[in-house]
């Protein structure tokens, strides 16, 4: 039998970021540490040359190959697009935290190098076994990230809980996946969609294998009852880690739940709608709830992006194509609105000071007036306010429910956003009407400055004209 080899092409990006992440793990160890910032070039370098390579090599068409466990499309370029350029501006948002708190190392880079491979790989997934290869790479460099600072009694403990769990829900997925091997014979997401069109839901192994494939991604997600490693982890782990954690990755879930649930197990969709209402609703109910009573801004973090993640998983919920794109483009403006929530966390800091409670954003006005401003457009857009990209990212997923017949479902996503707008306006309140007695000026770099201002007007810009994007989510999903 001759051996045809792939066609290299479509996995372009993904070999460019495995062959520069190599190159950053080699040169960091004959670097010093006045030397790191050429470790910090270069992964920047990757993860901007990856968004032009996938720029570059934008999928008109569908395309197959490494044996048909990857497949680039218009949806898989558009993800990995957002995940290099999110990736990016965290390690420019973290680089004065990481030289405060003396963990400006080449590991933080070659980690958040190797995650982005995984979440890559993930995003392009034609079967089941490339699905957990990418899973993998990703959650072996997130436990090792969150452990990074070594000093650390927090942090240690954080990424003992994150392992922990993290294999659990790792054994549930390859569990869920083994049995749906032996009910389709097949790990091919194609072939996996054939055969669960023919057999349906009287395959009981099948519906026993969807059951364990939905913990492990809710797991991912982060979505209730599967939250319980969230808060502990967004608190743990050092701010930078936070940041890395709470961005990018929520994308690369979003593509998992497409790929697996949309398109390996569509003819299930009945089955597994039921369940995802389950852990939307949840997920939305108790993670509004909770960060109500939250002081530390890292957890009210943590239980916002549950929340996020049951208004997320309502687009997926609706089953139809104008759903899916609304919780495309409800992924992408969350991960823009936690990227610059903690980018602005990450800033604030100084030497022996360290934003960890919502009370440290007192009289941020009288030190900082723009970033004061920013840090109001976030949490508003969080928040859902009209005229913010988080508004317009509510209104279409609970659009598309609405359009299925699940009112009930989307009146209780609008009172639980209402509660939610407690605890973001709690924020503004501290940073406009509370004062310091000895207002510090905040010191950053411009690039930092300039990365972090257009951030916070994306998110104006998003508001007052979605269409474009909503649109390219629209186009890049498969019909």
């Amino acid at each position: 039998m001759n051996f045809v080899a792939p066609d290299f092409m479509p996995v372009l990006p993904e070999l460019f970021v495995l062959i520069l992440a190599c190159v950053v793990l080699i040169v960091d160890v004959f670097l010093e540490q006045r030397q790191r910032h050429i470790t910090y070039g270069l992964a920047q370098l990757t993860l901007l040359g990856a968004a032009l390579l996938t720029l570059l090599t934008y999928a008109q068409a569908p395309v197959t190959t490494m044996f048909g466990h990857y497949i680039k499309d218009a949806m898989g370029d558009l993800l990995k697009l957002f995940i290099c350029l999110t990736t990016a501006v965290g390690f420019l948002y973290s680089r004065d935290y990481l030289r405060r708190c003396g963990l400006f190392k080449g590991e933080f880079f070659v980690l958040g190098l190797f995650g982005v491979l995984g979440m890559m790989v993930m995003v392009s997934a034609n079967s089941l076994l490339s699905v957990y290869l990418g899973l993998e790479l990703l959650s072996l460099s997130l436990y090792a990230l969150v452990a990074i600072d070594r000093d650390s009694p927090v942090s240690s403990e954080a990424a003992m809980k994150y392992f922990v769990l993290g294999s659990l829900a790792s054994g549930m997925l390859l569990y869920g996946i083994s049995m749906i091997y032996g009910a389709t014979g097949s790990v091919d997401l194609q072939v996996v969609a054939d055969a669960t069109a023919r057999q349906g839901a009287n395959n009981l192994v099948l519906v026993f294998g969807l059951v364990f494939l939905v913990v492990g991604l809710a797991f991912k997600l982060g979505a209730v009852p599967f939250h319980m490693w969230l808060p502990d982890v967004y608190q743990g782990a050092p701010t930078a880690v936070t940041l890395y954690i709470g961005s990018a990755p929520k994308l690369a879930a979003f593509a998992l739940v497409m790929r697996v649930l949309v398109e390996g197990l569509g003819a299930l969709q009945s089955d597994w709608q039921q369940m995802l209402i389950i852990l939307s609703v949840l997920s939305i109910v108790l993670g509004n709830l909770v960060a109500v009573v939250q002081t530390n801004i890292k957890r009210m973090l943590a239980y916002s992006t549950i929340s996020h993640v049951g208004f997320l998983l309502l687009g997926i919920v609706a089953g139809t194509p104008e759903g899916y794109a609304a919780a495309m483009f409800y992924a992408i403006v969350y991960v823009l609105m936690a990227v610059g929530a903690f980018g602005l966390i990450l800033i604030l800091g100084h030497n022996g000071f360290e934003v960890e409670n919502i009370e440290d954003f007192k009289g941020l006005n009288d030190r900082n007036a723009w970033l004061a401003f920013l840090m109001m457009i976030i949490m508003m857009s969080m928040t859902g306010v009209p005229f913010m990209a988080g508004f317009y990212a509510k209104w279409v997923v609970l659009q598309a429910v609405v359009n299925v017949g699940l009112v009930w479902l989307a009146i209780l996503g609008v009172v639980f956003s209402v509660i939610g707008a407690f605890y973001y306006l709690r924020v503004v309140k501290c940073i406009y009407f509370d004062k310091l007695e000895q207002a510090t000026p905040v010191d950053l770099s411009l690039d930092t400055e300039i990365a972090i201002s257009a951030n916070g007007l994306l998110l104006v810009v998003l508001g007052l004209y979605p269409t474009a994007l909503m649109a390219w989510c629209a186009m890049a999903l498969p019909s």
